[in-house]
Order: C-alpha cells, then structure tokens, then sequence
C-alpha cells in the first residue's frame, strides 16, 4: 500500500512541474518605430511607458529603433507596438490608422512604408 501511495505521489508531483514554467519575468526587445525628431522620440517614449510593465523605452533617432524592457508577464511586446501606433507611429508590425499619422506636427510626418 505504502509503494502504491509513494508511485502516486511521483506521478501527481511529475505532472505538476510543468505547470511551474514562468515567463521571462524582465525581457529585452528591439524593434523598428519610425519617426523624424525629439518630437517623435517623447512620443514614442511616453506611449511605450503608458503599457503596465513596461521598465523601460528608448527610442534611438538614427536608427528608428525601441529598445524595451518589459515585465512578460504584465504584458506584451505586441501591446506595446500597438500603444506606439496609436499615436501615430508605424511599427515593424502595426501601422498607425491614416488618420492619426495625419495630425502628427509635419516636422513628425516620415515616410511611410508600404
């Protein structure tokens, strides 16, 4: 009886490690934004950190590119592109509604991608 208990045991605690994966609690990602200015760079800036577990945003203006750190666990890099296109900033991924590029000051208006 006691194996049969013991056996059980095993079987019950081997399933359950699986389940204790967690998400990389802070990860590091770089991505493409587009933008012209110091303008752009607050506002890029300031739309990344407007994400719940973002630690931080910065946006390089030689490069067009975001570096973020962020907790996976509160969100995602998807999330953050999104808040970025939101104010009017294209993304690698998502792109800005016409709309929204539109009321950029012209300084901000950069060359759109197909």
């Amino acid at each position: 009886m006691k194996n049969i208990i013991m056996v059980l045991c095993l079987i019950g605690f081997g399933i359950s490690m699986p389940a204790q994966e967690k998400k990389n609690k802070n990860a590091k990602y770089t991505f493409e934004v587009n933008g012209n200015c110091e303008q752009c760079k607050k506002r890029i800036e300031k739309a990344a950190f407007s994400v719940a577990g973002v630690k931080s945003a910065i946006w390089n203006l030689e490069s067009h590119e975001l570096s973020v750190i962020l907790n996976e666990e509160k969100t995602s890099v998807v999330e953050v592109k999104k808040a970025i296109a939101k104010v009017g900033h294209d993304t690698d991924e998502i792109k800005a509604e016409d709309a929204v590029y539109e009321k950029l000051h012209s300084c901000c208006l950069y060359e759109r991608k197909p």
